[in-house]
């Protein structure tokens, strides 16, 4: 009995003594796209049991105190996560785990659910943001990648050309919203951040052409944005050299309510002090977004997204020596030419954005989407800028003392150019888009209400002189002189409809996709149809293969660019581009040694009527203002997704293409004056009866670029994945530049092939915050990264357009304007 006593005795001891040392572990475990997890295994690693956490995804595990322990976190289709822990007595630790899915890369941007390939994606391609995060890049931003994707030829923009056409054809939406950018900025350096805030972004599809009917009208590509509803607090915490931000999100207990806010900063002056043109660089950019949701109950939730971005540009350039190894009309391996300036530049771009919705989920099958927006953009050019110059062969003798002088003259002159421009524009929008749900039916349909006020005031002009003489063209001794003010109230109303329907059976699974919208604006006055239609077959082949077309007509209404000719007015009777686009093409799922891989083929062809010629000069479009031109463009685009090492995306993207204009009344008359001369002239008024007529006929499209090679990669230590290595980089080849106001020198310049390769290397300074002691300083940060980055690898610098000046003879030479040589990055994230 004494022996039974004291046995009892001891157990109550030790038991007491366990309770003592207890402590708690709660939380919540979410899925890669913020989603809670039902049913996760919690376990104490060395035991069989444990908790799962319930259908809001929480859990909640007793665990020993005072002694180091690992929790381990487990569901089918994701990988096994483990958690290390030192508590204190009676301490609660509450944490956030997001499990990772299985080849959780490639099923994001590649694979996509079975439902997704289901309803016919041609030209889709899903993009995971947490790469373009860290994407080492001088723009950043889902952009980057885009960029990667279709090419490139400015690393100082995130404006980028897809199949042909030129930025101002693609559409970008925000959570359905769509978004624009500012239209005055004329060089990458002015540029601000990206559109797009990717640690507030949950899934980015991207279209690169035959894009369905719900879309609107553009010509070329769909950039589809969708930000987080985040159920658990967390954000972020930036700072770089060239960038620093931060961003929080979080959601009520009730989760009725979630928020997603925002903030950014942005200057390039690293980037842009290493210019070739010397001076002072004052550039800013700053952002806030917001996206705040609200669910009223089970039917109905109210969504607000707010957009507010500010930025400034001020330059004071002082000098700038630049040399070409090329030019027209003669190759002179040194020529050189020294600007020495005077003046200065202040340019500013404001826009914002307030967006609401309210979505009713009427039913299981039914879904309205009611939606208002006003976006507003404000922009001002001042620039008085002169400059002095002398070019000539430069001496590049290191052993001689004019070693790096201008040493035989060819030409010098004077130039000013002076600028105050402003541009106020605002867009109200009233939407509704719905979506009914009948098996192998599946109907959207949406109708929306545009009103875009219009505000222009352009003086502008520019003084040439050129070795003594003053080269005139109007205005008196201005060689060119813009003055003119404009106001524009445009009514736009657009709509569609259209049908997934899927047929399924043993042979195959077929899913047909047709739709039609329609577009009025009160400016061109055009009643537009557009009918689209897509087809995807997947047999029921071994090999998982996806054969897909698209084939539909596309319009494009002019907005404000493509109003504005050369000399500054606007042309009201402009009509809207049209197009007919083809597409067909393939996918291609396997495995090889256990690693997924996909290959996506689409060959394209776009015939368009009613175009509107352009120019590009670095990021600026001008438009001829008129529907004077008719084109073409076709290829072939294939790319290879894959991962090197698990859970780190690759891919491979080759395109070949071809795009070709024709433009009315592009000839031009060439006669011998008496002194045997060759004079060109484009009015027959003004030339002898016996001269010769010359038709300039299809020409390259200034965004025409036979080959375009993009690589994207990343990689770790075997041994340790907390070491990681992330590469991009571009090929294009050779781009033409036109000669402004020349028709027989049009695509009379070569832009050389763009070469760019970036690099950056990333360390894990703090690893997850649960195994960190409690009491540590940094113990509410999930993890700490480091990253070293150096952009343009190979220092190759890049041309972007040309300067062309004229020498004592009066014949034109053309100096290429570089981009950025090669530049480093530091740059620190925590995420908590």
């Amino acid at each position: 009995m004494r022996s039974f006593i004291t046995l009892v005795l001891s157990l109550f001891f030790l038991s007491a003594t366990a309770q003592k040392k207890a402590a708690f572990v709660s939380g919540k475990v979410l899925d890669e796209n913020e989603n809670p997890l039902a049913k996760v295994s919690v376990t104490i690693l060395g035991k069989t049991t444990g908790v799962i956490t319930n259908d809001s995804g929480y859990f909640k595990i007793k665990v020993a105190a005072e002694k180091t322990l690992a929790l381990v976190f487990s569901y089918s289709g994701f990988s096994e996560t483990k958690q290390i822990f030192y508590l204190s007595e009676n301490e609660e630790e509450k944490i956030t785990v997001r499990l990772e899915r299985n080849s959780k890369v490639l099923d994001e941007v590649v694979v996509g659910d079975d439902r997704e390939r289901e309803r016919v994606e041609t030209g889709l391609t899903k993009i995971n943001p947490k790469s373009a995060i860290t994407l080492p890049s001088t723009i950043g931003g889902v952009e980057g990648l885009i960029k990667i994707l279709v090419g490139g030829n400015n690393e100082l923009t995130s404006q980028y050309n897809v199949r042909g056409g030129n930025y101002d054809e693609n559409l970008i939406y925000i959570n359905d919203f769509e978004i624009f950018r500012p239209y005055l900025v004329r060089s990458g350096q002015q540029e601000g951040l990206s559109l797009i805030n990717p640690e507030m972004t949950r899934n980015v599809n991207f279209y690169n052409g035959g894009f369905q009917s719900k879309y609107g009208d553009k010509m070329s590509s769909v950039l589809d944005i969708q930000y987080k509803k985040p159920r658990a607090f967390g954000g972020s915490v930036y700072v770089s050299l060239l960038e620093q931000g931060f961003h929080l999100e979080g959601s009520a207990k009730n989760e009725k309510v979630s928020y997603l806010i925002g903030v950014r900063n942005k200057s390039n002056r690293n980037l842009l002090s290493s210019q070739e043109t010397q001076g002072s660089y004052i550039p800013s950019s700053n952002d806030l977004q917001a996206f705040v949701t609200y669910k009223l109950n089970d039917k109905w939730q109210l969504e607000m997204l707010a957009n507010y971005s500010t930025s400034k540009f001020s330059f004071f350039p002082e000098s700038a020596q630049k040399t070409s190894s090329v030019f027209s009309p003669l190759f002179t391996a040194n020529l050189g030419l020294d600007i020495y300036f005077e003046g200065q530049e202040k340019d500013g771009y404001t826009t914002n954005l307030i967006g609401l919705s309210a979505v009713n989920q009427i039913n299981k099958k039914t879904k309205l989407k009611w939606m208002v927006s006003h976006f507003q953009n404000k922009e001002n050019e001042n620039f008085d800028i002169a400059g002095a110059y002398l070019f000539g062969d430069r001496d590049f003798d290191n052993s001689s003392s004019s070693f790096g002088q201008i040493v035989n003259p060819l030409g010098a002159g004077y130039y000013q150019n002076y600028a105050r421009n402003e541009l106020n524009i605002e867009v109200w929008n009233g939407t509704l888009k719905g979506s009914i749900d009948k098996g192998k039916h599946f109907i959207q349909f949406g109708n929306s209400i545009e009103q875009t006020n219009i505000k222009d005031k352009l003086y502008e002009w520019e003084y040439q002189d050129s070795a003594g003489y003053s080269l005139q063209l109007n205005s008196g001794k201005l060689y060119n002189f813009l003055n003119t003010n404009a106001s524009l109230s445009i009514q736009k109303y657009t709509g569609y409809v259209q049908d997934n329907i899927s047929f399924k059976n043993d042979k195959r699974d077929i899913t047909l996709q047709g739709g039609i919208r329609y577009n009025y604006n009160s400016l061109s006055k055009e009643f537009l149809v557009s009918p689209r239609v897509q087809a995807s077959i997947k047999p029921n082949w071994k090999k998982d293969v996806v054969i897909k077309f698209a084939a539909g007509l596309y319009s494009q209404p002019p907005f404000y660019r493509e109003l504005r000719k050369y000399d500054g007015t606007l042309n009201i009777d402009v009509k809207s581009q049209k197009s007919y686009q083809l597409v067909a093409g393939m996918d291609y799922n396997f495995k090889s040694k256990n690693r997924p891989f996909r290959i996506t083929t689409e060959a394209y062809y776009k015939s368009m009527w009613d175009v509107i010629p352009y120019d590009i000069d670095n990021v600026r479009v001008r438009y001829f203002g008129n529907n004077n031109a008719k084109a073409y463009a076709y290829g072939i685009e294939t790319r290879l997704y894959s991962e090197l090492v698990k859970d780190a995306e690759s891919w491979l993207s080759i395109g070949l293409m071809r795009t070709r204009e024709n433009i009315e009344g592009d000839h031009y008359y060439q006669y011998k004056n008496a002194a045997g001369e060759t004079i060109t002239s484009r009015s027959q008024d003004q030339v002898p009866v016996d001269s010769v007529r010359n038709e300039v006929g299809w020409l390259r499209r200034p965004s025409d670029r036979l080959i375009t090679i993009g690589l994207f990669l990343q990689d770790y230590l075997s041994t340790n994945k907390n070491f990681r290595v992330h590469l991009n980089l571009l090929y294009g080849s050779n781009m033409p530049y036109n000669i402004p106001n020349s028709v027989k020198y049009r695509n009379g310049l070569i832009i050389e092939p763009y070469i760019r390769a970036d690099i950056g290397f990333s360390a894990l300074l703090l690893s997850e915050k649960n195994k960190r002691r409690s009491h540590s300083p940094f113990k509410n940060f999930d993890n700490i990264w480091a990253s070293f980055e150096v952009f343009n690898l190979i220092d190759r610098r890049n041309t972007i357009s040309y300067q062309l000046i004229k020498d004592f003879s009066n014949t034109v030479y053309s100096i290429p304007n570089r981009l950025t040589p090669r530049l480093v990055n530091f740059k620190i994230v925590g995420r908590f």
